[in-house]
């Protein structure tokens, strides 16, 4: 796994996320037209007030309107195999049907691995799979078939789209500690890209333990109370 695996990158958001959740705010409330209220918001702190007011509240359609979407490239077929669980996300993946491995195919080696005795193995285990998924290719099978001998451990790349309640419960659920460390890193750095542009999100993006409160996991991690103590 390359020391800057996975590379994350935002390469769409709206301009103006905050003006476009308190548009649809008022929108639901006011009796004047959405563009003349969109046109006549100019005050932030204002905006910022009722949105967060409106988000504590639990009215959380109005920020479905913000979509995202991520270019994300070095990440396991493990990993994504994880994050297309998450129902409300879109996705374009590299297919294995059409693209063929050249060579040794990128891999991701898992922390608990990488450095231990059983990393060199590991790598002789993915050099062996690379050579005969060539030797396959090499008399005729095709790509679509040769793949079935990859493992979870294959790197992948995708383009992934999701709305901003979507990706404040992706946080929830995959900032975890339970959460398997890859889609952890993920997370966190799709997270940190949209903070960048948009830093009053940071106390949405969190693990789901610092939003509600208490922990609802079979198995905490201790940093905070379980449910049944709080």
């Amino acid at each position: 796994m390359k020391e800057n695996f996975p590379i994350v990158n935002l390469i769409s958001m709206p301009d103006d996320m905050l003006k476009t959740i308190y548009t649809a705010c008022r929108t639901c409330y006011s009796a004047d037209y959405p563009i003349n209220i969109w046109d006549k918001s100019n005050d932030r702190e204002k905006m910022l007030k009722l949105v967060k007011n409106v988000l504590a509240s639990g009215h959380h359609s109005t920020i479905e309107h913000c979509h995202l979407v991520f270019s994300i490239s070095g990440v396991s077929r493990a990993c994504t195999h994880q994050l297309v669980r998450h129902r409300h996300m879109s996705f374009s993946q590299k297919s294995q049907r059409y693209v063929t491995e050249k060579g040794e195919f990128e891999y991701i080696t898992p922390p608990t691995i990488k450095g231990s005795p059983l990393e060199a193995e590991y790598d002789e285990f993915m050099k062996k799979t690379a050579e005969y998924y060539s030797k396959l290719i090499s008399n005729g099978i095709p790509a679509e078939d040769a793949r079935f001998i990859l493992p979870n451990a294959a790197s992948s790349s995708l383009i992934a789209s999701l709305n901003l309640r979507e990706l404040i419960h992706l946080a929830n659920l995959r900032l975890c500690t339970n959460a398997q460390m890859e889609i952890r890193i993920l997370t966190k750095k799709m997270c940190e890209l949209v903070v960048e542009k948009e830093p009053w999100l940071k106390e949405y993006l969190v693990p789901k333990c610092e939003a509600i409160g208490y922990c609802n996991e079979h198995r905490s991690c201790g940093r905070v109370q379980k449910r049944e103590k709080v």
